[in-house]
């Protein structure tokens, strides 16, 4: 049994201004194919040369349709070969027109017209202080405050409730990543805190769940807090 041939073919049209990819009907005669050319790269039926390139590179062409009767079977092309249209009168057309940008007006703005503007890529960087605005180690270092805390001192933490003190102990001291400035991270003696040592997914210091928390200097009061014990078993009857 003979292998049926193919009845249509995978070719890449290119032109002065387009590139595609295409299938073609091969009983497509040269005169039909050039019209629908015209809709793909613009360049009028009248003036397209058709030549066939076997690849990108090519310089030679295999053939060229010059038969507007013949199908295109007849030039015997195959898939994934180049179409390419020239165009033999391109003053009469638009060819070459939509890549040419020197004849594109540009919208130009100085630098200090540029700096003024608050929708620019310069703006948003010096809002969100990224890049060459970011906020450097050596300005971050004179923001920090010096704070007289140790690791391991007994401490007991400001709160708003009357007659209730959270004590505890100094387990870090310094700066995170989850916000600027110096903090204090305390152990409680209770489990009275928000986490283990740790803010998003970053460890600090270990402690017993609930029993950790961080705090700013000035909340914290160093000094001899010796650990209460507290009997739940008053409150109850």
């Amino acid at each position: 049994m003979r292998p049926s041939r193919p009845i249509t073919v995978n070719v890449f049209v290119v032109s002065p201004d387009t590139r595609s990819e295409r299938r073609f009907d091969l009983a497509l005669t040269v005169a039909q194919l050039k019209n629908k050319l015209e809709l793909i790269t613009g360049v009028p039926v009248q003036n397209q040369e058709i030549s066939i390139l076997a690849s990108d590179d090519a310089i030679e062409p295999v053939g060229v349709l010059s038969d507007d009767t013949r199908p295109l079977g007849f030039y015997g092309v195959h898939d994934w070969q180049i179409l390419k249209v020239t165009d033999l009168n391109p003053a009469t057309s638009f060819t070459g027109q939509l890549s040419d940008t020197s004849q594109v007006d540009k919208f130009e703005l100085s630098q200090a017209e540029y700096a003024q503007r608050q929708d620019t890529v310069l703006a948003y960087k010096q809002r969100h202080k990224i890049g060459r605005f970011a906020e450097s180690p050596a300005e971050e270092a004179q923001e920090a405050p010096t704070v007289d805390i140790s690791i391991g001192a007994r401490c007991e933490v400001e709160s708003t409730e009357e007659d209730f003190s959270k004590r505890g102990t100094v387990r870090f001291v310094g700066p995170t990543e989850f916000a600027k400035g110096i903090w204090v991270g305390i152990e409680y003696d209770e489990p009275i805190g928000k986490n283990e040592g740790s803010v998003k997914g970053k460890r600090y210091f270990q402690c017993p769940p609930s029993s950790g928390v961080f705090v700013k200097p000035e909340r914290v009061k160093v000094g001899d807090f010796p650990v209460e014990e507290v009997n739940f078993d008053d409150e109850e009857m």
